[in-house]
């Protein structure tokens, strides 16, 4: 008596692993699109640029900002996982580039520009805005 087909079996297989990863690429976060800093002050889009992220200020609250819409703030941001890049971040604060960072959480943005090897950094919270 046979308890199982072969062939049955090598569906199911492939089915589960299919699922599996599907799983997976749903779990990875993206980042591209619009985000709103917490604060409401800024929105910068994240574009593919090349083969990594770029963002892009487009919209200030403060039309006499330092930060100029169409300026890019964030430059070769590479996937560092399934929810982190880094790259480059610019702050127009201080016209100084820093090794950056960004981890996505759902509907959340969390961007950091590092000196010193990221013994000192500065974070900002991003929400999506689209």
């Amino acid at each position: 008596m046979r308890f199982f087909d072969r062939r049955a079996l090598g569906g199911a297989i492939l089915a589960a692993a299919t699922l599996a990863s599907v799983a997976c690429a749903a779990a990875a976060q993206d980042a591209e699109g619009t985000w709103m800093r917490e604060d409401g002050a800024t929105k910068i889009r994240f574009a593919p640029c090349g083969g990594a992220l770029c963002g892009t200020v487009v919209w200030l609250k403060n039309p006499h900002s330092k930060a100029r819409v169409g300026q890019r703030v964030f430059f070769d941001m590479v996937r560092a996982d399934q929810n982190s890049w880094a790259g480059r971040a610019f702050n127009p604060q201080d016209g100084k580039t820093y090794s950056g960072r960004m981890v996505v959480s759902g509907k959340k943005l969390r961007t950091s520009g590092c000196v010193f090897g990221g013994l000192i950094c500065k974070t900002m919270y991003w929400v999506r805005a689209n």
